[in-house]
């Protein structure tokens, strides 16, 4: 049985994004989320927030998640264990569910809920029970091929400007 990593989320955050479980790349490195190097993540989120986007994806791995937390974004996933070969969602078996009830309390400030995939938002009515807006982002995935970068963005930019997020290039 594989194990999620820990929450990274505070009492600042105003965007949670959900995803499934981290991929293989993620678990090995126990680093959150989009350990891939093709995962258009860490890209948006820095294209996003920061004037000095090349700046934010320089950063090492702590560096980026303080970034993240300081800018009022949390990550975790809906599921904290299960059985996977490989990455694929579609690979995910005997799935345990987080107690997404810790949310709550931890991030009083939370305005919007982001599923990060499908797969993710399959449990959008466990997140509905926190009272705040649910939300389905594409997939940052490089398994969602049928989406290009700038599409991607745009999708992203209207959820976090929902979350009341600074968000560059929005008027």
């Amino acid at each position: 049985m594989l194990q999620d990593l820990a929450p990274l989320y505070s009492a600042g955050t105003r965007l949670l994004v959900l995803g499934s479980f981290p991929g293989v790349a993620s678990l090995e490195k126990q680093q959150y989320y989009y350990g891939h190097a093709q995962n258009h993540f860490w890209k948006i989120t820095a294209t996003l927030l920061s004037p000095v986007a090349p700046a934010v994806l320089a950063m090492d791995y702590a560096q980026r998640c303080h970034w993240l937390l300081e800018s009022g974004v949390g990550l975790w996933d809906v599921y904290a264990a299960c059985e996977r070969e490989g990455s694929l969602d579609s690979n995910i078996r005997h799935a345990r569910p987080n107690d997404l009830s810790l949310v709550q309390a931890a991030c009083p400030q939370l305005h919007v809920i982001a599923h990060n995939s499908g797969e993710s938002f399959k449990h959008a009515g466990l997140t509905r029970a926190l009272g705040v807006p649910v939300m389905c982002l594409p997939s940052s995935s490089p398994a969602n091929a049928g989406w290009s970068f700038d599409r991607k963005l745009q999708a992203w930019r209207e959820v976090f400007k929902q979350a009341g997020l600074p968000v560059i290039g929005s008027q």
